[in-house]
């Protein structure tokens, strides 16, 4: 399989459960502002949608978006327990929190990363984004993960999009549980490994 990833977007989700399940894989950079490979070719033939990841399988077929790329590889080994079983109340937990993130999170982040956002828009926006932080922070008070002591493909999406916070000089300081979590999440093996991979540790 090839990942095509840019570094710390939102393909980082599926290449950290990539290496959390230890599967074999290649990665293909991509340079989103230019739409491009790394040989130059053009980024829209792989995903006409233009944004990363990108997931081609080993037959050639390719499936994009994070979420569901994050699914499909906790699937195929269900032991390491990354998505709990096909019809579990805790799997749909899972799935809860992973749409929340993706949708509620990494929508409204991803509008401060627009330089044409106006101050009063931007106002708006960063308000929603800690209204949603205070409730991600309380719901992981007094646990490991979003789901209590398991770490599955939601929390792989939320400390993604938590790692964009520092950039966007948005301080973790009023919730202390997030902070504890992305410290904790950051130690994990399979995380370094993949945040090492692009070149986003030392």
């Amino acid at each position: 399989m090839k990942l095509y990833y840019t570094p710390g977007a939102s393909s980082l989700v599926p290449h950290i459960v990539l290496c959390e399940l230890g599967l074999p894989y290649e990665l293909e950079k991509v340079d989103l502002k230019r739409h491009t490979l790394e040989d130059g070719g053009d980024y829209y033939n792989v995903n006409p949608k233009g944004y990363v990841p990108t997931l081609q399988l080993n037959d050639g077929q390719r499936l994009s978006e994070g979420g569901a790329i994050a699914l499909f590889l906790a699937e195929k080994l269900p032991e390491v327990g990354l998505l709990p079983s096909n019809g579990s109340l805790e799997r749909f937990r899972v799935l809860e929190w992973l749409f929340f993130v993706s949708s509620e999170l990494h929508k409204e982040v991803g509008q401060l990363f627009n330089p044409k956002l106006t101050p009063e828009w931007k106002a708006a926006v960063l308000a929603t984004i800690e209204r949603r932080l205070a409730y991600v922070d309380k719901a992981l008070t007094g646990q490991d993960y979003l789901t209590g002591s398991r770490f599955s493909v939601a929390d792989a999406y939320l400390f993604t999009v938590l790692g964009w916070m520092a950039p966007l000089d948005i301080d973790l300081e009023p919730w202390p549980a997030l902070r504890a979590f992305h410290k904790r999440v950051a130690a994990r093996p399979a995380v370094q490994k993949a945040m090492r991979a692009e070149g986003l540790t030392g």
